[in-house]
């Protein structure tokens, strides 16, 4: 190996960011494309100074007839690389729930972590890069999505107990890893699926990311890229600041709580149990101190209520009613949420009640 300037920028962004821990066991995921070949190629390269034992882990989803060969093409890689190979292939009777891309993601995803689970790797690594990064910028963008969207793709987050997905390469655009590819002779498997113009990102990166960078921005990959990673650490704040905002508009008379709690359940028509990873209700908010805060942090708020209540992820219609519900005349109420809860204004309190 060679020390290139590229291994430096890796080496001290792992370090920096205190990506991975000396001795750690890795689990990389690898498609036999060119970021990934490029992903295990430099950890493999940077192994010695750190010590890591890694490991090779493929995922066939069954769209291609040459997925099975695709496989086995990673396979053969690490058995030359001399380092363990893990293999998930999607089963025949889920084959027609996986044809969307968020599903075939959200496969992929638990597919891995049972993989390092059962393994003992306590790390699942993959190569998205920095052009990854800015088409999911887009893609969020285009759909219509708040800050949150926009800084998707993050460093690292927690995928199950003790085992966090890791992303290294989120300073390297997709350029930059056919360079190192090619450079150190590596086998790219090409996926046709990614030359399919039916998929949204394809087209996004086929022929949005070409046209934004001829007619506006060279650099569009690396600058909406850093865009995210701005935007990153702004969300981890404002998420801080609305979660002790939501725990000092529900801490007042917390001592009789739980009474209040119950003398309101009594008055309720009876209801089905809430999932155990749900907040009980009712829940009451007090608006004289949510008023006080600023609209973002009263969005934030309300969004992360609506996530202890509902069984999905509450969209912006259903955010922007109950934040409504803050400056509203008394006895104003909603609609019911999806599960059966409705919000009502109680004086100086947001109630939320199942019906």
């Amino acid at each position: 190996m060679v020390w290139t300037p590229l291994y430096a920028k890796i080496h001290r962004t792992i370090r920096s960011r205190h990506l991975f821990e000396r001795k750690q066991r890795l689990l990389v995921a690898v498609s036999g494309g060119q970021d990934s070949l490029c992903l295990i190629k430099l950890l493999l390269d940077l192994q010695s100074k750190w010590g890591w034992h890694l490991g090779v882990a493929h995922c066939d989803h069954r769209w291609r007839a040459d997925s099975q060969a695709n496989a086995q093409h990673v396979e053969s890689l690490a058995k030359t690389w001399n380092i363990p190979f893990y293999l998930a292939t999607v089963e025949t009777e889920e084959l027609a729930s996986l044809q969307s891309e968020a599903a075939a993601r959200n496969w992929r995803y638990q597919a891995l972590s049972a993989i390092a689970q059962q393994h003992n790797y306590n790390c699942i690594v993959t190569g998205h890069t920095a052009s990854d990064r800015a088409e999911t910028l887009l893609y969020n963008l285009i759909r219509g999505t708040g800050a949150d969207g926009l800084q998707a793709l993050t460093w690292r987050r927690s995928l199950v107990d003790n085992i966090v997905l890791v992303r290294p390469l989120l300073e390297l655009t997709r350029a930059e890893t056919e360079v190192f590819c090619q450079e150190n002779q590596l086998p790219i498997w090409e996926d046709s699926t990614n030359q399919d113009l039916k998929y949204a990102r394809n087209r996004i990166r086929q022929e949005l990311i070409p046209y934004l960078r001829e007619h506006f921005n060279p650099q569009v990959e690396s600058a909406l890229a850093q865009t995210a990673e701005l935007l990153q650490a702004e969300v981890e704040y404002l998420e801080k600041a609305a979660q002790k905002l939501k725990e000092e508009a529900m801490s007042e008379e917390k001592k009789d709580a739980e009474t209040t709690r119950r003398r309101e359940s009594l008055s309720l028509s009876p209801a089905l149990p809430l999932s155990p990873s749900f907040s009980p209700l009712p829940l009451k908010l007090n608006r004289r101190i949510l008023r006080e805060a600023p609209l973002a942090l009263q969005r934030r708020v309300m969004r992360q209520v609506l996530q202890q209540i509902l069984p999905d992820a509450p969209n912006f219609e259903q955010i922007e009613k109950l934040t409504a519900l803050i400056t509203a005349p008394n006895r104003s109420q909603t609609d019911p949420f999806p599960g059966g809860a409705i919000a009502q204004v109680q004086g100086d309190w947001i109630w939320i009640r199942k019906l």
